[in-house]
């Protein structure tokens, strides 16, 4: 079987870093770091990788260690670093990746073994970073071959968030535990297109990544899958195709103007000022939708878990987004040093109290949800438990032979996505019909696979 891993050239994700060093005077694990080094850090505008470079200055301070940042659009952004780690080109040194990328890219050969970076360092550093707090299932989901490969900056599930007084207002409530079904019905009684007030926002932009994670979930949950067991694209099956057209319908119905235009962070700006009433995705924004300096109605916000259908499975996500080092990279010693910088306990204790609790990486380090502080925030709860119940090997009815949520663990399936998505926003848009979508897609999907050696 032959899975062209030579034509990756848009993967996900790439936060990349890079530090100019000046001379640090402590650990041994630091000392061969050249005072000539410099380190970029390419990243996406979401809140947290926001904070972390506004808190760079900190790791300045403490390691005489520059750092210069480049932010570009999501999509770009896993072009950018993917072509970089494929070709060797050693552009970037650590690389913001997500839980799609690592086992692909440790694969390949890509990425460095953390395992034998963590065993280089003195016993005091590595016991003070303590590996063994982070979550078993983000570990997990960021190893490959029982190796680790990456450590995870935030982690992340999805969930269901709405908003209180406009239910109040309609006297509606919402279950802790709600159904597509359910969540429907609500956003068709919430919405009111004359007031500029949308039912739902969900994402329509096209991108595996972006309308493609949610969409993926809610495939999971109305019992569909992308491929049989003999890898047989299954975009026309009745339960795929249902899902498909329910979550497209929900958008033309009940959403905002322009949602195929509309990825993450569109999405939580609507919600976040107020334009809709539910918003279904991860569970990373909790913090953002609820603090008053980037939320109008942060005291407004109630959550959810993720919404089900026919069956529970995959219809939470798990994702990481994560710092992990290119092989190619010219300052491994420095790299090392700011990743276990970002990721550490330090450092979210450092948001704690520059950003406040609402504010820290969520979804990676047991002793976050152990303190009493953020165990005291109203989604802290559902956060963890998705989290950690999100099963990539077992996120469909049926028997699949991938792993993923919200993504097939395949180096296709990052063109298979986006060009899918990309026929569902003329959907959107009423350029062609979901028939027409599905079935150009279904041939194109049967075409890629034959060429990469899945089907014979």
């Amino acid at each position: 079987m032959r899975h062209n891993l030579s034509k990756l050239s848009g993967l996900a994700v790439a936060c990349v870093i890079a530090i100019s060093a000046g001379e640090y005077r402590s650990s041994p694990s630091v000392a061969a770091m050249s005072p000539s080094a410099t380190l970029t850090i390419v990243t996406v505008n979401n809140p947290q990788m926001i904070d972390m470079e506004k808190l760079t200055p900190e790791f300045t301070k403490e390691t005489g260690i520059a750092v210069n940042y480049v932010t570009l659009p999501e999509n770009t952004l896993r072009e950018k670093v993917t072509n970089d780690v494929a070709t060797g080109g050693g552009q970037f040194d650590l690389a913001t990746v997500g839980t799609y990328e690592v086992p692909i890219w440790a694969k390949n050969g890509w990425l460095d073994n953390l395992d034998d970076k963590f065993a280089q360092l003195p016993p005091g550093d590595a016991q003070k970073y303590d590996l063994d707090d982070v979550l078993p299932s983000v570990r997990k989901g960021l190893s490959y071959q029982g190796h680790l490969y990456a450590l995870p900056f935030y982690g992340e599930s999805s969930m269901t968030y709405y908003n209180k007084a406009l239910f109040k207002e309609a006297g509606l409530s919402m279950p802790e535990h709600p159904t597509w079904a359910q969540i429907a019905s609500f956003a068709d009684k919430l919405t009111d297109k004359s007031k500029r007030r949308y039912g739902i926002v969900l994402r329509g932009l096209p991108g595996w990544g972006e309308m493609g994670a949610p969409l993926t979930t809610v495939i999971n949950t109305f019992g569909g899958d992308w491929f049989d067991m003999n890898w047989e694209p299954q975009l026309e099956s009745p339960a795929t195709k249902k899902a498909i057209a329910f979550y497209l319908d929900l958008l033309r119905r009940d959403g905002p103007p322009g949602s195929e235009s509309a990825g993450y962070t569109e999405c939580e700006t609507l919600f976040a000022q107020g334009s809709a009433a539910i918003w279904v995705d991860a569970t990373a924004a909790a913090g953002a939708v609820s603090d008053p300096r980037t939320s109008k109605v942060s005291s407004d916000i109630g959550f959810a878990y993720s919404p089900v259908a026919v069956t529970p499975k995959g219809s939470h996500w798990l994702w990481a987004w994560s710092l992990a080092m290119e092989a190619s990279s010219k300052h491994k010693a420095e790299s090392m040093r700011f990743l276990t910088w970002a990721t550490s306990k330090e450092y979210i204790d450092l948001v704690a109290r520059e950003r406040g609790w609402n504010n820290v990486p969520p979804g990676t380090r047991l002793s976050t949800y152990q303190n009493p502080h953020y165990k005291a925030l109203p989604y802290s709860a559902i956060v963890l438990s998705s989290v950690q119940s999100a099963d990539p090997s077992n996120a469909t009815l049926n028997k699949v032979p991938y792993v993923g949520v919200q993504y097939v663990g395949i180096p296709e399936f990052q063109g298979i996505g986006t060009r899918t998505t990309q026929d569902l926003a003329g959907v959107l848009t009423g350029q062609t019909s979901l028939d027409e979508a599905l079935q150009t897609a279904q041939v194109r999907t049967e075409r890629t696979m034959r060429e990469a050696g899945y089907l014979k």
